[in-house]
């Protein structure tokens, strides 16, 4: 087909038949290219619907795109054999395409293996501790990856300019004063890619985690190689630098389970049925939902001046089920001193509790006093 194209265009001049045979080429094989990739996906889908799993759909999904350029550049390096301008078109950015799209194709199958791995780490099961582990290294480990893959193809796209050898050869005889300049300018991204590996190593954190930061409740929502979104209680996000979770305090409620323990404090009169209230507590938090049987104490923690202060212990499976649980027994408990149990309701006295014996003054007139009496205005 070659040969009779250029046989067609003959009588053209030279640089318009290469212009026009190098096109015809390059065009025929990309759609042969793309007809080749269409009828193998084709193929491979229907093979991959049979499947119970979904991780061949999410492969085949990711790597679609970049297969179907890598493929039209494969059609296009084949035609060139045919085409010598078209070859030497190729061969003058054959440097820069090559690497993007093996880099591309690269990221492609990386992000298909860590969503189905992904999808193997269910979290909304109640003991998901292994799974959020799990999530939170494929998260950093992939973005690692994909920061080292990105450095790779841009650097092997600017080895391709015939110049950047030259300037590296110059660099490297000063690899001193290089390399401090490059470390005082890369400072902040070598410290948040270190944090990133640190982070997947130690784990201080994982994905789901339920942690106090700032005075604020909030869950692990993304962790990223120089930053941790975290949700707050009222969905607000808040953004946090990663090594901050490395150099700085800050509570984990859910580093190693998510049980939790907590309590109620109840300020009463002194005049209190202990024994009463602590079975009563006993009956509300035996009978509650929310309760996961671990832990119930009622305890007269202090006695002040004009209260008692008693402590509810109890314990829930999480964070904010112990919340629920807290405010459900608060409510509960002061309702039912309300109605049962009213005199255990704090006060204050401002009367003694006997009335007190006085006896009158007596008082004996004197001269002084009758005469200060009787100048007194009527």
């Amino acid at each position: 087909m070659i040969e009779l194209l250029e046989h067609l265009v003959s009588g053209f001049p030279d640089w318009a038949r290469q212009a026009i045979v190098a096109l015809a080429a390059g065009a025929l094989g990309a759609l042969l290219a793309l007809l080749v990739h269409g009828v193998l996906f084709r193929v491979m889908h229907r093979l991959a619907s049979r499947t119970s799993s979904l991780s061949d759909d999410i492969v085949l999904k990711h790597i679609l795109r970049p297969t179907r350029w890598a493929f039209v550049a494969l059609g296009i390096v084949l035609a060139a054999r045919q085409a010598p301008a078209l070859k030497d078109f190729w061969d003058s950015i054959s440097g820069f395409v090559m690497p993007l799209l093996i880099g591309w194709i690269a990221i492609a199958i990386l992000n298909a293996l860590v969503e189905a791995m992904t999808l193997h780490a269910d979290i909304s099961v109640e003991d998901n501790r292994r799974a959020r582990r799990r999530r939170t290294r494929l998260a950093i480990f992939g973005r690692i990856l994909t920061f080292v893959i990105i450095f790779m193809v841009v650097a092997l796209m600017l080895f391709s300019v015939p110049g950047v050898a030259k300037v590296g050869a110059t660099l490297m005889a000063s690899a001193g004063l290089a390399a401090l300049a490059v470390g005082a300018a890369a400072q902040p991204a070598l410290k948040a890619l270190i944090a990133g590996f640190q982070m997947a190593l130690t784990e201080p954190i994982s994905i789901d985690d339920v942690v106090i930061l700032d005075g604020e409740w909030g869950r692990i929502e993304d962790i990223r190689t120089t930053y941790v979104v975290v949700v707050l209680w009222d969905q607000r996000r808040l953004v946090v630098p990663t090594n901050r979770f490395l150099e700085e305090t800050f509570q984990n409620w859910t580093k190693t389970t998510s049980q939790l323990l907590g309590t109620v404090m109840l300020y009463l009169d002194h005049t209190l049925d202990v024994a009463k209230l602590r079975e009563e507590y006993t009956k509300q938090i035996q009978a509650h939902r929310l309760w996961d049987r671990r832990a119930q104490v009622l305890q007269v923690t202090d006695c002040r001046e004009n209260v008692l202060e008693i402590r509810l212990l109890m314990s829930a499976k999480d964070g904010p089920t112990l919340f629920d649980l807290r405010c459900a027994l608060r409510e509960s408990m002061m309702d039912f001193i309300r109605r049962e149990m009213p005199e255990a309701l704090s006060r204050r006295r401002l009367l003694p509790l006997a009335p007190l014996d006085v006896t009158p003054l007596e008082i004996t007139p004197t001269p002084e006093l009758v005469e200060m009496m009787a100048r007194r205005p009527a």
